[in-house]
């Protein structure tokens, strides 16, 4: 089990002192949409073909997708392992699977860990960095992206919970920039493995954000007894997308899928999510295209995690 979760990266925690933050598991082509009927967000079609994203110029491991709301760049990290130092990549678009590298995000990185990247439609960069847990307790931070940098980095004000074993390891923030979805995980005195881990809703408030007033009946739907992270929503906000993995015997493989639900408007619960089983394989950390229409993610091929995508 330590495997699967301190590789997973993209999302992380190194507890201190008595524990570690780990790495967790831490916003196209198609059929006609005439001859496909309408999935329950109203949108053409189930996701087809997965198909493996190139990324020029890079020759390492790229975990935790995200596709900038323009559609010109794709942000990701590196291994999130403590063997290397991962940081915040970008490459800008070539077309929906080919893209090519320009470097590190510039001012986003720090000696310490930093992954996880989401952005709104101002350019304001959220992600996840273990540079001051062990003075703050906090784990996500936001900057101005412009151009491949990143200016004004600071934590991100009342994100819940800020206690010793509570990890905040995943980030996505809404499209307007007003809802920002995270992750509480929670780990045990010298556990690598989270005992558990759920995802919840903050909404913007006093310069930072707060959790939402109906932050468990909107997630109620999300969150069971399994471990639920790497969320992503689409931009009108009524589709959301995670990954769930099951708690299984050590003997038996992992099982782990992505998972998408819907719900009729914004700030209503989502309806009981499905899984989307065309993306096979321990993947993870899904991200929606703005249009809807391309869901990428990143899954391990071999010894490297890569991203695919699927389309609709």
């Amino acid at each position: 089990m330590r495997t699967y979760f301190y590789k997973r990266a993209g999302k992380i925690a190194r507890l201190a002192v008595l524990l570690f933050i780990f790495a967790s598991f831490g916003g196209c082509s198609s059929q006609a949409e005439d001859a496909i009927p309408d999935n329950d967000c109203g949108r053409p079609g189930e996701f087809k073909n997965p198909k493996a994203v190139s990324i020029l110029g890079y020759e390492g491991d790229a975990m935790e997708p995200f596709i900038t709301r323009n559609g010109g760049y794709l942000f990701f990290n590196n291994l999130n392992d403590p063997s290397v130092d991962t940081k915040l990549h970008y490459a800008k678009r070539i077309d929906d699977i080919t893209f090519e590298y320009m470097g590190e995000i510039e001012g986003a990185n720090s000696p310490k860990l930093d992954g996880v990247p989401t952005m709104d439609r101002e350019n304001n960069l959220y992600f996840v960095s273990t540079r001051s847990y062990d003075e703050t307790l906090s784990t996500i931070y936001r900057g101005r992206f412009d151009d491949g940098i990143v200016s004004g980095v600071e934590i991100v004000k009342g994100i819940p919970p800020k206690k010793p074993f509570l990890v905040n390891f995943d980030v996505e923030v809404s499209t307007d920039g007003d809802t920002l979805y995270f992750v509480i995980g929670r780990f045990g005195l010298f556990r690598r493995v989270p005992k558990s881990s759920d995802i919840h809703v903050a909404v913007k408030a006093d310069g930072g954000f707060r959790l939402h007033e109906r932050d468990g009946e909107i997630m109620k739907e999300i969150n069971t007894d399994a471990l639920e992270y790497a969320a992503a929503i689409s931009a009108d906000g009524r589709e959301i997308f995670f990954t769930r993995l099951e708690r299984v015997p050590l003997f038996l493989p992992p099982s782990i899928g992505i998972y998408t639900a819907c719900r009729s408007k914004v700030g209503e619960p989502f309806d009981p999510p499905k899984k989307i089983d065309v993306i096979e394989g321990f993947a993870e950390a899904p991200c929606l295209s703005t249009d809807g229409r391309t869901l990428y993610y990143h899954k391990k091929m071999g010894d490297r995690f890569v991203i695919y995508s699927v389309s609709r």
